[in-house]
């Protein structure tokens, strides 16, 4: 299938944007010294993230990885998912969190949860819910299910209008009745072991900022406008890469988000950055710091990959910095975990 958007800036123009649109002096490093912030560096490695691909059944206007039907080409292969499975075992992470693209499309998808599982991993689906409704997946929420996997889904508000001018026209419907399915197979009713976590992201370039009180009006309206239920709320900053910084370019807005999200910089937000305990893998197995960092290509130094790295080593790494991480500690803080201040 043919992507209708227009052709992204390869990874190395990104940067060169993202750099050129603050000036020297409020760039993220010189942001980090002038509040006598030190370099976060890495911890403990609690979370293995594998981007299986970008294939996906939707294409999202905010995406950060230019997922999409037309994305089959971009999935990884067999050996790296053996490599993969290897590093759970090598590396024993707590949690392994599975993304894309929709990482339920890769035909390994199980086989990773089931290794994972089996070494007592938790397990994470970044889901865009619709994909569950896909007849070839008609098992598949029950599959979750009984292997406890936790549902991190994607679901920008909780009403009709500003999601499906996000993600696409009916995609609110199709959330609804994708929800619906989890919750009669046990998510969303408050059991740890099948947690249904919605993931939200402001519209155009407004910051997160989810609050508890938020999180009990979203539990409310959903309720009440289609009797669905869910268990936790997380937001996420819209992320100046891919589809958003190219929507950003073609509105002459960069700067500004730029400028918004460094004005925002808040060094509470780096203790909590998922950097620090992360270790991302690409489908090729090539290592970064976090799923944003494998987007605008930089890996890791060292040549290490997945089939690899040892703890040691990925401790030993510095982080790679640039000025979109200025999305992430912008405000409340932003990661895959939600709020980091």
């Amino acid at each position: 299938m043919s992507d209708p958007r227009p052709s992204l800036l390869e990874p190395q123009a990104q940067r060169e944007l993202l750099t050129a649109a603050l000036p020297a002096e409020l760039a993220f490093e010189r942001s980090l010294a002038a509040q006598a912030a030190a370099e976060p560096e890495h911890d403990r490695l609690r979370v293995l993230q594998l981007n299986l691909g970008k294939l996906c059944n939707m294409q999202c206007s905010h995406c950060h990885v230019d997922a999409g039907p037309h994305q089959g080409h971009t999935q990884m292969g067999d050996a790296v998912v053996d490599a993969c499975i290897a590093a759970i075992e090598r590396l024993r992470p707590a949690v392994l969190d599975l993304t894309g693209g929709a990482p339920e499309l890769h035909p390994r998808f199980r086989d990773l949860v089931h290794a994972a599982r089996q070494r007592g991993c938790h397990v994470i689906d970044r889901c865009n819910l619709t994909v569950l409704l896909l007849p070839a997946l008609s098992d598949l929420v029950g599959f979750l299910a009984e292997h406890q996997v936790e549902i991190v889904a994607s679901l920008p508000q909780p009403e009709e209008t500003s999601t499906d001018s996000q993600r696409g026209d009916g995609t609110w419907e199709a959330s609804i009745e994708a929800l619906r399915r989890l919750n009669a197979n046990g998510y969303g009713q408050g059991q740890s072991e099948r947690q249904l976590t919605l993931m939200s992201n402001p519209c155009g370039t407004q910051l997160q900022q989810l609050t508890a009180c938020d999180e009990l009006r979203w539990k409310r309206e959903l309720q009440e406008k289609a009797g669905v239920q869910f268990d936790r709320l997380i937001g996420l900053n819209n992320m100046p890469i891919a589809r958003f910084l190219q929507q950003l370019q073609a509105d002459g807005h960069v700067n500004c988000y730029l400028k918004l999200l460094q004005g925002a910089f808040n060094p509470g937000a780096l203790a909590g950055l998922m950097c620090r305990d992360t270790l991302s893998v690409a489908a090729d197995g090539s290592i970064y710091d976090c799923d944003f960092n494998q987007m605008l290509d930089l890996p890791l130094s060292g040549g290490a990959d997945i089939r690899s790295i040892d703890l040691e080593q990925w401790k030993a790494q510095p982080i790679r910095w640039g000025n979109h991480c200025f999305g992430c500690t912008a405000g409340q803080g932003s990661s895959c975990a939600g709020a980091t201040a």
